[in-house]
């Protein structure tokens, strides 16, 4: 098969998939653990109190089912999309929408239908960005095929592979993108800023079951999970980094399985230039392979941005204000640009390990992430409406606080995992996030 044209073919995709400036809007994707009640630890998929019978007890109100071998894993309904990560994380997809009260008042509509179900079972929905008590052996992966290839083709890769696909959850911000040169600017930015996001949204104080000792345990996870799809898109850096060149990245890396004519086939170690034809494959083939590398920025229809831990609100909604204010305001985006562009992937790859020993004190290019952060949100708030700045709050007392989500709960371990981890139950913030 042709290379160039597989290049082309790719690349071609993603100009399809420009927006007018007029059309922009963000997607949202709010990942979630289910846990009992009384011990925190995680709660099954399967049995008479497991998730799948929560997701069933949802069907009445309207959802749409996805089913797979007669197992319930996904609903739908209206902007509203659920599906249940490996160890039955529980995700919520909202989007496109143009306001972040848009994505609120989803949310909320969301949170009233599924948490009166889980208080009569006694379990919480938790905001946070790793299991708070079980440990990765004790959790059953949920009976979707796709992620029983993938659990073993983990199985040769990093050492934290199966923590990354049953352990963690985070939030994911999706921004558009107008031409390849805002394409460019808006790739580049992200992918600099991802030791500052990874820092500040630092929400994992567990890791199996123990407090864990050092910060951005997430950053930690993806480091040493597969190389071959995680981390940062070095390309991404390079001056002329472009649409042809995430081609090149998806086509030089092995996408474990494809979905063809709705067929999962598996396709192990095999690059993605071995197996795609330009001339005979379906977009669906396409958008399939691009979910299969979770670099911390990729590219589907849209930019999708990784970093942020779960956490509960009002800090989730700290995130798609800062992206929506700092992208999709021209003089913000430029000048961040501006700012960012002499730091190379070596600073980040560096700025990634100093953050897991100091947190927002870890350095960017001679710089605290911290002092970077306070710069950029300055930034972001040109981007927003009046009544849209208050989102960033959160995101701004973290910096001037110094200390992270994370550093908050260990602080309060004393009292009890628990109460420690109290603020991050999202049953007991419903009330709070209706104001």
């Amino acid at each position: 098969m042709d290379y160039g044209n597989q290049v082309s073919e790719i690349a071609k995709y993603f100009k399809e998939n420009e927006k007018k400036r007029e059309n922009f809007k963000l997607g949202i994707e709010f990942e979630h653990f289910i846990v009992e009640k009384e011990t925190l630890e995680a709660v099954s998929y399967y049995g008479d109190k497991g998730i799948e019978d929560t997701l069933r007890k949802l069907l009445p109100n309207g959802w749409s089912g996805n089913f797979q071998d007669g197992y319930l894993l996904g609903l739908s309904k209206g902007k509203k999309f659920v599906s249940l990560e490996p160890g039955s994380q529980l995700e919520l997809s909202i989007g496109p929408c143009q306001s972040i009260t848009d994505i609120k008042n989803e949310y909320i509509e969301f949170l009233d239908e599924i948490i009166p179900i889980l208080e009569e079972k006694g379990h919480y929905l938790m905001a946070i960005g790793y299991q708070p008590k079980s440990k990765i052996d004790e959790i059953k992966m949920i009976p979707k095929n796709r992620y029983g290839y993938m659990f073993n083709y983990f199985k040769s890769k990093g050492k934290y592979a199966h923590n990354m696909m049953k352990g963690t959850a985070s939030i994911q911000v999706t921004v558009d993108f107008e031409s390849e040169e805002d394409y460019i600017r808006k790739f580049k930015i992200a992918n600099v800023l991802s030791p500052v996001l990874y820092a500040i949204f630092d929400n994992s104080p567990i890791f199996e079951g123990q407090v864990w000792k050092e910060n951005c345990l997430r950053t930690d996870i993806w480091a040493n999970c597969d190389n071959d799809r995680c981390g940062i898109v070095e390309l991404g850096l390079d001056k002329d980094f472009n649409y042809s060149k995430y081609a090149e990245y998806i086509l030089n890396r092995p996408p474990i399985f494809v979905n063809k004519d709705n067929e999962i086939i598996f396709t192990g170690e095999k690059k993605y230039r071995e197996l795609f034809d330009p001339d005979d494959y379906s977009t669906e083939e396409l958008e399939h392979v691009l979910t299969m590398f979770f670099p911390d920025v990729r590219t589907k229809k849209f930019i999708e941005i990784r970093m942020a831990d779960a956490v509960p609100y009002p800090f989730n909604f700290a995130p798609i204000a800062f992206w929506k204010g700092l992208m999709y305001n021209e003089e913000a985006l430029n000048e961040a640009y501006e700012g960012l562009k002499s730091i190379d992937i070596e600073d980040v790859k560096a700025a990634k390990v100093d953050i897991i020993k100091h947190g927002l004190e870890g350095k960017l290019k001679g710089q605290s992430v911290r002092e970077i952060g306070k710069w950029i949100i300055d930034l972001a708030r040109r981007g927003l409406d009046e009544d849209e700045k208050k989102y960033l709050i959160p995101m701004e007392e973290i910096l001037t606080q110094g200390k992270t989500p994370a550093q908050m709960s260990k602080e309060q371990m004393s009292l009890g995992r628990n109460k420690a981890l109290d603020w991050c139950i999202v049953n007991n913030t419903l009330e709070e996030i209706k104001k």
